[in-house]
């Protein structure tokens, strides 16, 4: 079962809180509390979750099926979750009721960490997009407790000191298996552009990236209705992370390509977030977005008149201290905001000592 620490090693969290002027809360900022659903559209049902750290919670979504109801996203491997979906299932609204598939939005613990358990129990498949499928089975897999020396000098590089180093190194490495439950061995592939049916209606499949490898938004277009997961969030920014798995991608630049996509659809759409309450407003919500992490990169080159390590440019990217328990988070923030202006020639980066070191170009 997951602690405290396996949840910190995993960047899933989203913590910055960004401008949400303009938009408006369908349902009067109300949330199903834990343990009931909220009906958001005839065939579609809201669950909120627990989630420990800043976030507290996570939202499924239930969609009337033949046979049932399509689950769409589960939560996190914790005994609290579990007692959740027991109290919907057994004496609940959803007594009686079968998951006939589980549709993951992407591969982060809060998001699939029950996927295995769910499906084992209501022996359904798991669908998800190749890139999120395949990402969490290589973090699942890779076994080994220690904390590898490359994730130690990715660290140093970005500038943490010899303590944070220490405390990174002693919370081991293999909390993303031990924070999800056994994924099925085999998935239904969703991909940009397909159409899914679920029950009577036809979800459309609209993939972005940044936050994850392929993340999957599913949208009803005949009703209005877009499942957004945690591409698009009414109140804070996702968490956009360089990584050590792939140090030389740019995240941020395939973020705000995919705000550019996401603005193709309509504007008037309800958008059912993972996190925060359903709203609409969509383009302004996008437009935010856009202009809040442009701010940031035109700040961040001010600010690197003078050579800099990741960790010095969290004061001008966050309106909150970091602590211990979000460094891994707005280190690969950081990290990905200093890359996005590397790749538009905006900074260079030196390496000195094993350390990174960025300057205006």
């Amino acid at each position: 079962m997951a602690t405290n620490a396996d949840i910190e090693l995993v960047p899933s969290a989203e913590f910055v809180p960004t401008s949400h002027k303009g938009l408006t809360y369908p349902f009067g900022g109300s949330a199903p509390e834990i343990g009931s659903t909220l009906m958001v559209a005839d065939g579609v049902r809201w669950v909120r979750l627990g989630v420990p750290g800043p976030l507290k919670h996570i939202n499924c979504w239930l969609i009337d099926d033949d046979g049932g109801v399509a689950l769409v996203d589960t939560g996190m491997n914790l005994d609290e979750t579990r007692a959740s979906w027991k109290a919907l299932f057994k004496g609940g609204p959803l007594e009686g009721v079968r998951v006939t598939r589980v549709i993951g939005t992407h591969m982060h613990p809060d998001h699939i960490g029950l996927a295995g358990w769910m499906c084992a129990h209501h022996g359904c498949g798991l669908e998800m997009t190749r890139g999120e499928w395949l990402t969490a089975r290589m973090l699942a897999a890779d076994a080994r407790d220690a904390v590898p020396d490359e994730m130690i000098a990715f660290w140093r590089g970005a500038g943490w000191d010899k303590e944070q180093l220490e405390r990174g190194r002693a919370r081991g490495w293999s909390g993303f298996r031990r924070i999800i439950t056994p994924l099925p061995l085999g998935y239904k592939r969703l991909a940009d552009g397909d159409l899914v049916t679920i029950g009577k209606r036809r979800w459309r499949v609209v993939t972005g990236n940044g936050h994850s490898p392929e993340h999957a938004c599913l949208l009803d277009a005949e009703r209005g209705l877009l499942i957004s997961g945690d591409q698009v969030l009414p109140r804070i920014s996702s968490n956009i992370s360089l990584g050590v798995t792939e140090p030389h991608a740019d995240p941020l630049g395939e973020w705000l390509a995919s705000i550019g996509k996401l603005k193709g659809l309509p504007a008037d759409l309800l958008v059912l977030p993972s996190h925060g309450d359903a709203f609409t407003g969509l383009h302004t919500r996008l437009d935010a977005l856009d202009r809040e992490h442009r701010d940031r990169l035109d700040e961040l080159v001010v600010f690197l008149a003078e050579p800099r390590r990741a960790v010095d440019c969290f004061g001008r990217l966050f309106r909150r201290a970091i602590g211990p328990e979000v460094l891994g988070m707005a280190t690969g923030e950081a990290l990905a905001h200093l890359r996005r202006l590397e790749v538009e020639g905006r900074v260079v980066r030196d390496t000195r000592d094993g350390v990174w070191w960025w300057r205006a170009a």
